[in-house]
């Protein structure tokens, strides 16, 4: 026997092995089912889409506004003087609060307190002497027009007077609101005129947020809208108030400046701080909202599909408000419905379905 045959002959018999090996577990595969009710109802299992739902019920939502803005006193002032003149006093502390009507810086007044307590002499001379001419005038004794010039020179010196001492006033910086005093950049001893720089006050309880919104929400913000807001540096979110819209539209931007007031008793909030804020422009109470992933848009409408009665039904919704992961619909569905969330690409109307998992709208 050549080579060649044994080679074929081995060759044979090694598949002639491999094949009695693999044939029990081949043959199964080609082999019909024990009875057609097994095939039925294989057939029938497949052809159920098994997705997962959620329940619409109403929920509470908000539509916001996110912006940025910077926290502003409520009121601010850079103290000055009217007057110049060297300091003499100073009674504020830096950083600490002063209340309305407190002296909070003294001018050297020594000339004008010289010259009022000299018109205060002169005034009492002639106030003495219009009362004995009075009593003169009564009697006949003097004309009346010398009375009236006497009476004249007194007017005149109480209003020299009165003159002196608001120059006296001007003197004395005092606090215009109740506040916090900043760094001071004076000392007593110093000459000061009223370009000199000499601390600010701030009113910082409360705070006022000014922020923008884009032109397009001009109608949906009004005064009395809430707003939430954090700043950087503090772990708190804080709440106020929109009090006062600008009206007109920034023509740079295109946008509404929109200014807020929030209580800041503990002062933990500065003015001239970033703020990070959110306008509560509405509260709706009984919102259906759906998961994003369930709509379908098509060209000129939405739509979802819900399970009734274990079929698919589709549905054209209308949808109002996006939040980050929802959308409000606002038509085509009921509190109850079953919106299918998985199994979109395969789902097709009136086909059998299967929930395999449901949850509330509200828990999403």
């Amino acid at each position: 026997m050549s080579k060649v045959t044994k080679r074929i002959v081995t060759i044979t018999i090694i598949l002639i092995i491999f094949g009695g090996l693999a044939y029990p577990k081949v043959m199964p595969l080609f082999s019909s089912p024990s009875s057609d009710g097994g095939t039925a109802q294989s057939q029938d299992s497949s052809n159920i889409l098994r997705v997962e739902a959620v329940e619409m019920e109403y929920e509470t939502i908000e539509d916001r506004i996110f912006a940025s803005g910077t926290v502003e006193a409520n009121e601010t002032v850079e103290l000055s003087t009217e007057t110049s003149g060297i300091i003499t006093d100073i009674f504020f502390e830096e950083g600490r609060e002063v209340q309305q009507g407190a002296l909070l810086v003294k001018i050297n007044d020594s000339e004008l307190q010289a010259q009022k307590q000299r018109a205060l002499f002169r005034l009492n001379l002639a106030e003495a002497r219009e009362e004995r001419q009075a009593r003169l005038l009564e009697r006949g004794g003097i004309s009346q027009d010398d009375y009236d010039a006497t009476l004249n020179e007194v007017n005149v010196l109480r209003a020299e007077t009165r003159l002196i001492e608001a120059q006296i006033d001007k003197t004395e910086i005092k606090a215009p609101f109740s506040g916090r005093i900043g760094l001071k950049y004076v000392s007593p001893g110093a000459y000061i005129d009223s370009n000199s720089r000499i601390a600010s006050l701030q009113e910082i309880d409360p705070v006022k947020i000014d922020f923008s919104v884009p032109e397009r929400y001009l109608a949906r913000v009004s005064v009395g809208d809430n707003i939430t807001f954090n700043v950087q540096g503090v772990d708190s979110t804080f709440t106020g108030e929109v009090y006062a819209i600008e009206p007109r539209i920034d023509t740079d931007t295109r946008t509404l400046q929109v200014r807020a007031i929030s209580g800041n008793p503990d002062h933990i909030i500065f003015p001239g701080a970033f703020a990070n804020i959110t306008l509560i422009m509405d509260q709706i109470n009984d919102a259906l909202m759906v998961p994003a992933i369930a709509i379908i848009p098509e060209l000129n409408s939405q739509r979802v599909f819900v399970e009734r009665d274990g079929k698919i039904e589709q549905i054209t919704v209308q949808t109002g408000i996006r939040t980050t992961n929802k959308v409000q619909v606002i038509g085509g569905l009921e509190p109850g419905d079953r919106v299918l969330t998985t199994g979109l690409l395969q789902a097709r109307p009136g086909m059998d379905v299967e929930i395999t998992e449901l949850q509330k709208s509200s828990e999403i």
